[in-house]
């Protein structure tokens, strides 16, 4: 295994992370991991120098964390670093932090955390737990121990990473970042600028939920069949972001042994600055091949912000484009529900057509927030 400096914390870590948020299941229910099988890849792992993994309090519904630390018993808990998060969205007041931590000490049986993270950071959450003295509550724990490090992860736009990044000591981040979100979310600019304040960078979603890697368009897949190594789509994007040496880690979340021992095969190779010109270009095409899938012309230059009712405009046409790219459901609906600002959502639109007029691809705003919000406010159970 390969492995990289983490920033400022000065921790070797693998390149490869496991992601214990799509642990197999029994029955099709989130809750239900499969234990038996879920040990034998965490162990298979470990055994190939894995030693980053990283879970949260709602993933599995409650369930990672206490088979994580099941998992972890008989030696292999200090092989590893474990990553947790603070759920940003129960907290609500500083007592909720504390109670919170002291549960996930529990069922990670563990006596500290080594990367502690405030969950999915967006502004709304930020200057709530800035408030509510989430930051006091960092600084203690890390001060008596219960925590090692702190950081975040994030959901927003660049300037607001900017903002969270300068506004408290981290010591790390975690963010989307794939080849096609180099503009969305924190994005290469906040992928720099993180490693330029010396961040160990952690990056989630390499395969944006799969959706890079699973039911491949054919057009895509002939791109990717002209490259002179043969590579699936799911080595391509991961090898994309592993090119990066700003990036410390990518996380995977496994599904399978066979996916378990796919990616920690790419990772022994997987370099910085490892790709040539022409493998980049040929990222560059089939990025393109999948932009054409989209259904709002909007060149995010942002002449209809600020909107006076909130509304965030090129933020819903970007999640909205993403839909019709990758033909899912559940990853828009949550961007879009989740993910998002108060105020921010299409609903809040008072149709006074202020950004219609200074529109330079003559959008019909209006009436595509009002589609926009109609599909993406969808209810996951509808989702096929």
């Amino acid at each position: 295994m390969l492995y990289r400096r983490f920033g400022k914390t000065e921790e070797m870590v693998a390149n490869l992370g496991f992601g214990c948020m799509r642990l197999p299941t029994l029955d099709g229910k989130e809750e239900n991991i499969d234990e038996k099988l879920a040990t034998r890849m965490v162990h298979a792992a470990i055994d190939q120098g894995v030693n980053y993994f990283d879970t949260a309090y709602p993933y599995h519904k409650g369930m990672s964390e206490p088979f994580l630390g099941r998992a972890l018993q008989g030696g292999h808990r200090d092989k590893v670093l474990i990553a947790t998060k603070l759920p940003s969205w129960e907290v609500q007041n500083k007592a909720d932090c504390e109670r919170i931590l002291t549960e996930q000490l529990q069922r990670l049986q563990t006596d500290r955390i080594d990367f502690y993270l405030l969950h999915a950071l967006k502004k709304d959450w930020w200057e709530k737990l800035k408030n509510l003295g989430a930051l006091d509550f960092l600084d203690q724990a890390l001060k008596d121990g219960r925590i090692r490090y702190a950081g975040f992860s994030f959901h927003d736009e660049d300037e607001q990473f900017k903002t969270i990044v300068d506004e408290y000591d981290w010591s790390f981040c975690q963010i989307q970042y794939n080849f096609m979100d180099e503009e969305i979310q924190a994005g290469t600019a906040g992928l720099k600028y993180g490693a330029e304040k010396d961040l160990g960078i952690v990056v989630m979603e390499p395969l944006r939920g799969g959706s890079l890697a699973r039911k491949v368009p054919e057009d895509i897949l002939a791109i990717w069949d002209q490259a002179p190594v043969k590579r699936t789509a799911a080595e391509w994007a991961l090898r994309w972001v592993w090119n990066s040496p700003e990036v410390s880690v990518v996380l995977s979340g496994m599904t399978t042994m066979g996916q378990v021992e796919e990616n920690c095969k790419i990772a022994r190779t997987a370099n910085p600055e490892s790709l040539s010109e022409t493998e980049l270009e040929l990222v560059a095409r089939v990025k393109d091949t999948y932009r054409r899938r989209i259904k709002v012309d909007c060149t995010t230059c942002g002449y209809c912000m600020p909107c006076p009712e909130g509304v965030n405009i090129p933020r819903i046409f970007s999640i909205y484009n993403d839909r019709s790219i990758y033909g899912e459901k559940r990853w828009s609906h949550l961007m879009y529900t989740f993910a998002s600002n108060t105020g921010e959502q299409a609903d809040s639109c008072v149709e006074c057509g202020e950004c219609e007029e200074v529109c330079p691809q003559a959008i019909p705003i209006i009436a595509t927030l009002k589609e926009c919000h109609a599909v993406l406010s969808e209810p996951l159970e509808d989702e096929e």
